[in-house]
């Protein structure tokens, strides 16, 4: 399994919610979201959306995906209103998942936005050198994105017809749309760049990363990680740091700490099984380290969850 797969394993959307955007005229709006991945595609016309730190235009066939933004606005081509219209109590209330946006002038466009929940605590690191919006991506002008144009088509038909599986179906479009995006963002980075997801391209640090991530409960050591990557222990222990930006037992310790706090949160397993599914030798050692991130117990933080759901 490459990197990008296994950093990916254990993030999942869920909740995700689409709707058919209809805008005419000069029409703009504002939308406001917690915790929550945004992807628009553009099904026809032209927009621009505005995160606060740049303008981006989009034309039909382009996908934008928003990894994180707490708010941002949306509007007709050519047109920029401070008075944009809070959308977020009509898309609570809308009828059939469709919305007209109307304003001044004869422009049109129509838009699919679509927005997942994610669980906040496995994704963090990835959302954390994510820009606030990944690139436009136009199936017209490169063939790498063919999987994107038959998606499109898929959801095109979803987005029409209420059919049974429609939601698990959406569901997977927005993770294969994830998976795509940002494949695509690491693609393209550059080699002068302290974006640790670099690391995905590496051919020696993918092959430790992707150990980690696959026997998480191993007693790995550098030694042992570094022979997986065919390199010296001094060298891949200075690599993995200048890349990643943390040394590589740092960063297999907040893994599994993360994917502990994932399995208390699921309520599948006793704590001491999940003590060993992420390499402790003991409960006593693992509720230590995991106090010193969380500031609480595993035993206190499944409790903590569990009064959230309840609430």
């Amino acid at each position: 399994m490459d990197a990008l797969s296994v950093l990916l394993q254990n993030v999942h959307l869920f909740e995700t919610k689409y709707y058919r955007l209809n805008g005419a005229g000069n029409w703009s709006y504002s939308l406001t979201r917690q915790d929550t991945i945004l992807f628009y595609l553009v099904m026809s016309g032209s927009f621009c959306i505005d995160v606060g730190n740049g303008v981006r235009k989009a034309h039909a066939g382009d996908i934008i995906m928003i990894p994180s933004a707490h708010s941002h606005t949306s509007y007709a081509l050519n047109h920029h209103s401070n008075d944009a219209e809070p959308l977020d109590e009509r898309l609570i209330n809308c009828k059939g998942n469709a919305l007209d946006i109307h304003g001044d002038g004869d422009q049109s466009s129509s838009l699919i936005l679509i927005e997942c929940k994610y669980d906040k605590e496995m994704i963090r690191p990835l959302l954390s050198v994510l820009p606030s919006m990944l690139p436009e991506i136009n199936n017209e002008s490169d063939g790498r994105f063919e999987v994107i144009d038959v998606e499109i088509r898929l959801l095109t038909l979803e987005a029409e017809h209420e059919r049974m599986g429609k939601t698990a179906i959406i569901n997977h479009w927005a993770s294969i749309m994830m998976i795509e995006c940002l494949r695509v963002y690491i693609e393209s980075l550059p080699e002068a760049t302290d974006n640790w997801l670099k690391a995905m391209k590496d051919p020696f640090l993918t092959k430790a990363l992707v150990a980690m991530h696959e026997a998480p409960s191993q007693s790995w050591t550098i030694h042992k990680l570094a022979e997986v990557a065919g390199m010296s222990r001094s060298s891949f222990a200075q690599r993995f740091k200048e890349v990643v930006g943390i040394p590589p037992l740092t960063y297999l310790m907040d893994y599994r700490l993360r994917l502990a706090a994932r399995y208390l949160r699921l309520q599948q397993n006793s704590i001491s099984r999940i003590s060993e599914l992420v390499g402790y030798a003991s409960d006593s050692t693992f509720s230590q380290a995991f106090k010193r991130v969380y500031g609480v117990s595993p035993k206190a933080y499944r409790q903590q969850h569990q009064q959230q759901i309840l609430a």
